[in-house]
Parts: structure tokens; sequence; C-alpha cells
């Protein structure tokens, strides 16, 4: 039989995923000889020689027998003269690029890794840093690629005998040649520590931990990319006291849970939500809370929905088994508006004083990686957030791009880059607001630009003169030679869903983009917005009408303000205040006093066509959110109070429309009426009317430019009542709706759209 030999480069998700000792045994079984090494783009090289029928065999054999978190986007084969190589080996690591790969995410615990540490008889019994090579941290404990143990933070933990054994028997499908390995012996310690980080010399750190829990502590707990605040969910005290923490009167906590069996105790739960919750990725998913549940209702701060997310870590699962009820409060581990802490020092700094007690270990958390967020709007799973378990593995997209770095936006953001047909987006980083996150931002990506050997030759930023991350446009441009480009905020959210579904970027589509706020062409704020996306970018083809936001960004932050600039726009002042006092707004919400002032101001105030402030408003004159304590909190607000009364819109009623746009003012009024008639179910159901309106309109707008599925991102995009409408919409004119799928469509994904843009605008 004759002799054939190949160089085979995998592309995707493999390494750090047990790829290279898999292929090890492939080659043994197939009784080939060769070598597999990690390259320096985050690729795996392969060389096999031996009978041509074994070598077809084993390459049939790979892509079908891979370890199950790998994920091979490209096999470049090539046949080469055999080298008459004896044997097959895993060579060292090279730091040489023949072509980039994907960096791995942090995984979540395996069953086999979680069966281990609850076996009395396995000698990592109780172990809480049990993993292998198809689980555990990854980016989170990445100094540099490729990924090897000496390239990660555990190298500061050499393998004991018994795990070196392991990690040299081929036949340890699981462990063999896997770099995050560990044990009791040879693995991070975990401690228990006092609010002032003096340990507590207990036997059981974890067992300890949770009878403080039980008994109304607070603790910090160091996880995988962070610490969590940690504490019972079942308490009332306890709940406030943690509200008190963290500084946030009402935005919702989300809550780990032992198992789905416990989650479906607390929420209604599906069993295609229960496999999202335990994939690798483990994401908070927000799902409809039970009436019946013994969760504190403060937790969910009212809201329709109940953040849940398993254990992800071994020491999570064993925490949660040792509490009663198998449910803890686990929310991000900082003090208000600041990073997640992922040092000790950060803890005792920020919430030293304020906490009880702090479960700790010392492995060092290189990269700050938060909980991912999903939800589900209209049967999509969209995300929220993107971190943990996604970032920072890439994107593929249809045209080649330069190499390049994105900023993002102002709020709940993510930077990115590209190179080749890639993008390559950051965790999530946050609000720029705060100095810490700016420099995470820059931090992270300068990362990415290094690991991926970029050099890039354009920064993308967005168009709003007041955002923090400008500050960082001319020292990445003078670092990196690069030019810099400005694009607006919209088409920027409308491109990154092109990215995100790997669309061909060289036809136009119809678009719906709404949100709170962007920077639009003309100066005036957008957030209602109807596009037409293609070769050259983007063109608005209609928009919420315009509405006044007395006192800018106060106007955010007290949405009566909002209401009540609607109303100027047709009444005189005794008028609305009249209007106000008819429907018990005032005093409820504003004063009368502070009311006339806002009313003086509407007509001098920024104009917008948001649908997230025209959501605002509604949920203010409803007399459900009258002050935003955090992002997005009025229309969540709304939202929620509609689905919890199973509120249906009525779609026999046609949307008031001032020059064929949405007119904000008479849909607030068609509310008011019902509102001021006592007929609050009914105005709840004009309510839901008006944000499927808001969909209807803007696709039906974009439609009448040009036909195709509609493109539907931006931060309210995952609105169920206003994505109701643009399917409605599309369907009428027999297309569908395309939905985000890997990026988040609000402001964490924007990224992805700036970077987009360069190829469609050269």
């Amino acid at each position: 039989m004759p002799v054939k030999a190949l160089r085979i480069r995998v592309v995707g998700l493999v390494q750090g995923v047990g790829f290279r000792p898999f292929i090890h045994r492939l080659a043994y079984r197939h009784g080939l000889r060769g070598y597999v090494v990690n390259l320096g783009g985050s690729e795996v090289e392969i060389y096999v020689e031996g009978e041509s029928n074994r070598v077809d065999a084993f390459l049939r054999s790979l892509p079908e027998k891979k370890p199950p978190p790998a994920i091979i986007e490209r096999l470049a084969v090539e046949e080469v003269k055999p080298i008459g190589i004896q044997d097959f080996e895993i060579r060292r690591s090279q730091k040489r690029v023949t072509q980039r790969s994907a960096i791995p995410p942090d995984l979540g615990i395996c069953e086999h890794c979680l069966r281990e540490i609850l076996d009395p008889g396995d000698r990592r019994y109780r172990y809480p840093w049990n993993s292998c090579a198809w689980c555990g941290p990854r980016y989170s404990m990445m100094y540099t690629l490729p990924y090897d143990r000496e390239n990660t933070s555990m190298r500061d933990f050499p393998l004991c005998e018994n795990c070196l054994r392991e990690y040299r028997n081929i036949g340890d499908e699981r462990r063999y040649h896997a770099q995050g390995i560990s044990c009791p012996v040879c693995g991070p310690k975990t401690f228990l520590l006092d609010s002032e980080g003096i340990p507590l010399h207990v036997r059981d750190p974890i067992g300890e931990a949770a009878r403080l829990l039980e008994e109304g502590h607070v603790l910090a707990v160091k996880g995988m990319g962070g610490y969590h605040i940690a504490s019972l969910a079942s308490d009332t005290s306890v709940v406030r006291r943690v509200r008190r923490i963290k500084d946030r009167p009402s935005q919702p906590l989300a809550v780990m849970v032992r198992d789905c069996g416990k989650v479906r105790e607390i929420a209604q739960a599906s069993e295609e939500d229960c496999r999202i919750l335990g994939s690798p990725q483990r994401p908070i998913l927000l799902l409809p809370r039970r009436e019946e549940s013994f969760v504190d209702p403060l937790v969910t701060g009212g809201l329709y929905w109940i953040g849940v997310m398993l254990p992800y870590t071994g020491l999570h699962a064993l925490l949660l088994r040792e509490v009663g009820d198998g449910v803890l409060i686990m929310t991000s581990g900082n003090k208000h508006g600041f990073p997640m802490c992922r040092s000790l020092s950060c803890v005792l700094e920020q919430i030293g004083g304020e906490i009880d007690y702090i479960l700790e270990h010392n492995r060092e958390i290189v990269h700050r990686v938060d909980d991912s967020v999903v939800r589900r709007t209209r049967g999509h799973i969209l995300q929220l957030r993107r971190s943990r378990g996604y970032a920072p593995y890439w994107i593929t997209v249809e045209p080649v791009l330069p190499e390049a770095i994105a900023l993002g936006a102002e709020l709940q953001t993510a930077g990115g880059v590209s190179f080749e047909n890639k993008i390559v987006l950051t965790q999530y980083i946050g609000d720029l607001d705060n100095p810490a996150q700016l420099s995470e931002l820059q931090e992270e990506i300068e990362w990415l630009a290094k690991n991926y050997r970029l050099s890039p030759e354009l920064i993308v930023y967005d168009k709003h003169p007041s955002y923090h991350n400008r500050r960082l446009v001319p020292l990445l441009a003078e670092k990196y030679g690069a030019e810099t480009v400005e694009i607006q905020h919209h088409c920027a959210h409308a491109l990154s869903l092109i990215a995100d579904r790997g669309l061909p970027a060289d036809q136009y589509y119809p678009a719906v983009v709404v949100d709170g706020a962007g920077y639009g062409d003309d100066g005036r704020v957008w957030g209602g917005e109807s596009l037409v996306v293609g070769p050259g970018g983007c063109g608005r083809a209609s928009h919420i009408s315009y509405f006044p936001l007395p006192g800018g960004d106060a106007a955010t932050r007290e949405p009566i303000r909002i209401l009540i600039g609607i109303l100027s726009t047709v009444h005189g002042e005794d008028e609305v205040i009249g209007l106000l006092h008819d429907i018990g707004r005032i005093p409820a919400a504003i004063s009368e006093e502070k009311a006339r002032l806002v009313y003086k101001i509407a007509g001098a105030s920024p104009k917008t066509s948001s649908a997230g402030r025209l959501a605002d408003a509604l949920s203010s004159l409803l007399g459900i959110s009258y002050r935003r304590t955090y992002e997005g909190e009025p229309a969540i607000t709304l939202e929620s109070e509609l689905l919890k009364h199973r509120i249906q819109p009525d779609r026999s009623l046609e949307p008031p429309l001032e020059r064929g746009m949405l007119d904000p003012y008479h849909s607030v009024m068609s509310v008011y009426e019902k509102l001021r008639a006592g007929k609050h179910r009914e105005a709840l159901k004009i309510a839901a009317t008006v944000l499927y309106w808001v969909g209807y309109t803007l696709a039906s707008s974009a439609l009448g430019r040009v036909s195709g599925d509609v493109l539907l991102s931006g931060g309210a995009a995952v609105n169920e009542y206003i994505a109701m409408g643009v399917e409605d919409a599309a369907s009428e004119n027999g297309v569908g709706v395309i939905y985000h799928r890997h990026l988040p469509p609000g402001d964490g994904g924007i990224a992805a759209g700036q970077l987009l843009s360069i190829a469609l605008n050269k």
C-alpha cells in the first residue's frame, strides 16, 4: 500500500478544548505517524503519514469524532511528501502564525467533572476547581496565546504525580494533554476570609460558607471571571441589604440555582430553557417568574422575569448543594458603577466594609468576564450581555475586512477588532462613564490586537461627540499609526446584524433600529429608525416623529418630563397641568411647580425620535415608572407589566400618523383617554398597541423602499410588542424578520457593525 502524507491546518475553536490529544488518539487508532502542534494564531497544525487508505479514513473521522466543545470552521489540507517520521507526538506549541484561529472562551463545568466532585470514592471529591479538556476556565486565565498551561494563571500550580500521569496517558480522553487540569493536591486552594481579608481556619471553607449564607450573612464569592455578592434569595431583609450594598434600589438581581428541577420551582422553564441553562456557556436566562415562588419578589424588582443561571464551577455547584433551598442571589461583586472585582484588593477596597465574609481562591483572574445574559423574544433567544461562555469567540462575515479596531458605544458596550473575514468582540465591558471601565476597554482591545498579531489600519468609533471612548481614538491612532473613521450609531446597529448572521454585504436590506438614544446625522437624538442598509452605508427611510426631551439627560432619569414634552407639542401650559392633575400624575410623579418649569423648557430642548423614550413616556403616563434607576428601567417595566397582565395589542386599530410617521402625541393621548375614563386595562392594551405600531410603521416604511427580510436591531429590538409589529408588517409583504443570534442587538454588539461599515464604505 503506498504511503501518503498530509499537512492539515485547522481553524476554529481548536485550542483549549482537548483537540491535540484527540488528534493523537485518532492517529493512534488509524496506525498513523506524525505530529500535532498549537500555533500562535490559536490554530492547530497536523502532519500525518501512513498507508493511503488509513490517512483518508483519519481525515474523514476528524470532524465526526472531535471533542464536544471543539468547533472546526476550516480544514486546509495539503498533500505533501512523506518525511519518514517514526511515531506520532504532540509537539511543543509554537509562536508562529500560519492562520489565525479562535481564542477559547470559558466553559461551564461538564457533567463528568461534576460527577467526580460529588463521588466520595473519587480523588477529586469536593474539589471545587475540577476541570478537563471539555470544560473549565480558558479566556479568564489566559496571559497570551497559544493556550498552554505556562501561558495561563495555572502556571502557578505544577501538576502533581497523579495529575501528570493522567496528562501523559493517551487513553485518558478528558485529561490527556489537558492544560488546565488539577486536583486537591496540586491545584488552586479555597479559603474563607473575614470582611477584612483575614483567613478563618476552617476545615471545609465551602461548607462553612453555605452555613453562613443560610444564617443570613452576605458573602463575596470569587468565581471564574470575577467576584459575586452572594446571599439568600428568600429572606426580605437579606435582599434589602444586598440592594443597599449594590446601591440598586430596583434593578433585578440574578440568582444561581442548584439544578433545573429547582429552577422550575421559581420560574416557568421548558426543556429547551433547561438545555440553554445547562449549555457550556451557562448564561443567565430571563424566565417568567412563578407567582408562588419562594424567592422574594424584591429580587426581581417586581418584574415579570427572573434571571436564573446554573452553577458553572465546582465551587458554585458544591455551595448550592449545601444551601437548603438551592437558590442564591449571585450579583456582580463591585461598588455601583465600577467593574466587577477580579482581585481581593478590589473587594476589600470597594465592598469590604459592607459584606461579612469572602470565599476566596488563589488562582489569578487575568480577564474580567461577567455573566452572559439572554432572553427570549418572539421565540428567539437574544443576547442582552455577551461575555462568559461566548466571548471572545469570533464571528465570520462575508467581506474581507482590513485590520481595524472598533470602540463600540457608551453604555453596556464592548469593543472589537477585525482581520480577514473575522470580527472578534471583547467580553462585556459595561458603561464607559467610569474611567476604570474605559481603561479596561483599551486593555482588552490591545490584548486582542497583540495576540492576533494585528497592525490596525483604522480606528472606528461612534459619531456621538460626548462618548467617553472618543478619548481613546487619538491614543490608539498614534500607537498603531491608524486612520480614524466615524459611523452613525443606528447604521452600526443594522450592520451589526448583517455581521452577526454572516449575510451578504453587497445587497440592500430594509431595517428597523429601535433603542434609547443615538446621535443622528442631523444632530438630533435618534432611536426609532426605518433604514435601508447596503453598499455605501445606510439611508433613513422614516422615523418616529420628533418630540422634545425637556432637560436632555434629565428626561431619561425622570420620564414624566418626556410625557410633558410630548403633550407640550399641542397643548398650552395650563392644559398640560390640567391633564396631569386629571390622572393623578401631579403630585404622584412631579410637583405642579416643577411640571410648569419642565413645560417652559420643552420648546428649547433636544428633539428625539427614540422608541425607548416614547416607551418611557407611556410608562410614566400609566403610573408604572416615575424614575429611572438603571438603564432602560421605565421601558422595561412597561413591557413587564404588559406581559404580566397578558395584554395583547389591538391590531385592528389604525396607527396615528403624521406625514406618514408615527405620531407620539396622538399615541400618548389614546392611552390617556382610557386612563381618564378609569379603564386601566384598556389603557394597557392601547400602550401595547402603541409599541406594536412602532415596529409595524417602521417596518412598513422600510419595506416601502426596498423588499426583503427585515433586519431588527437596537436595544429595544428585544421588546415583544415592537417585534410583533415588525413581524406582522413583514408577513403582509411576504417576507420575514432577521433577528440577532450571536451578538446582542443592543450596544454590546455595535462594534461589529462599526467594523463591517469599513467594507461597505470603501
